[in-house]
């Protein structure tokens, strides 16, 4: 993401001038977008907005025609400072088989640092599983991010989901921040599932295989500056995502595909 040292940074950005031209806090801002979000709650917070305008987080499309809207300046105007180095620093590379991306999400997981995000709802890779386990387990200030798009396609993810529990409490602020975050986006059809592993050094996102139609066994690995961008999708992901963060709710998810007897 760009830095203090960015060019536009030495003066507010664009998002920050439109608000700083009407007197409003960033209060006043989460107010208005949550007086425009079906239901009242848009899920956005004081310190996100603050993000925004710093190029620190990424807007989402859905908050970035709200703020068009609230202040009467187009797309391009308001966020192309936050888009600007995207191109330049994707960090791209292709993964063509499974043992390839196995090895790069294991990579990710055992690089976080500050903040790992897994979304999707199908995973079945136990070593995979237990590799985030056991970091979180190494680093307690690592922020932990798994946002599921219905419920898991599998027993192990269940499981997954049940020891992350008795590792740690979500309700747990002993180090300042929450450090487990467990959501389950329920409405899969207007909000399709989507499958990728982030942490701030670099992502992975898995893709239609290029070997077989059966498969996902292939995919991207990007680098900082997009996955710090996935970091963001994550978090709002968790954000509009209904809670499952006692082991009672998690007991409670169904399983849509069951063990094989025998």
């Amino acid at each position: 993401m760009p830095g203090r040292g960015s060019g536009w940074s030495r003066e507010p950005s664009p998002l920050r001038q439109a608000r700083l031209a009407r007197n409003w806090t960033l209060e006043n801002v989460v107010e208005e977008i949550d007086l425009r979000t079906p239901g009242g709650l848009s899920g956005v917070t004081p310190s996100m907005v603050s993000g925004w305008e710093l190029g620190r987080h990424t807007t989402s499309i859905g908050h970035r025609k709200t703020l068009c809207e609230i202040y009467g300046r187009a797309p391009r105007e308001l966020f192309a400072f936050q888009d600007e180095q995207l191109p330049a620093q994707a960090g791209l590379g292709l993964l063509t088989g499974f043992a390839e991306l196995q090895q790069a999400m294991l990579a990710t997981v055992q690089g976080a640092q500050g903040c790992l995000v897994v979304t999707g709802s199908r995973s079945r890779d136990a070593g995979y599983l237990e590799a985030t386990e056991a970091v979180l387990a190494e680093r307690p200030a690592l922020v932990y991010y798994r946002v599921l798009f219905g419920p898991p396609h599998h027993q192990v993810l269940k499981d997954h989901l049940l020891r992350l529990l008795r590792l740690r409490d979500p309700r747990d602020r002993g180090l300042g921040v929450k450090t487990l975050h467990l959501g389950l986006v329920e409405d899969t059809v207007t909000i399709p599932e989507r499958w990728f592993c982030a942490s701030e050094s670099m992502a992975v996102v898995p893709i239609p295989s290029l070997t077989s139609h059966e498969a996902f066994d292939s995919g991207v690995v990007l680098g900082a500056v997009p996955a710090a961008r996935l970091l963001d999708h994550g978090r709002q992901a968790y954000a509009a995502a209904r809670r499952v963060e006692t082991a009672a709710e998690v007991a409670a998810l169904d399983v849509l595909v069951p063990e094989r007897s025998g």
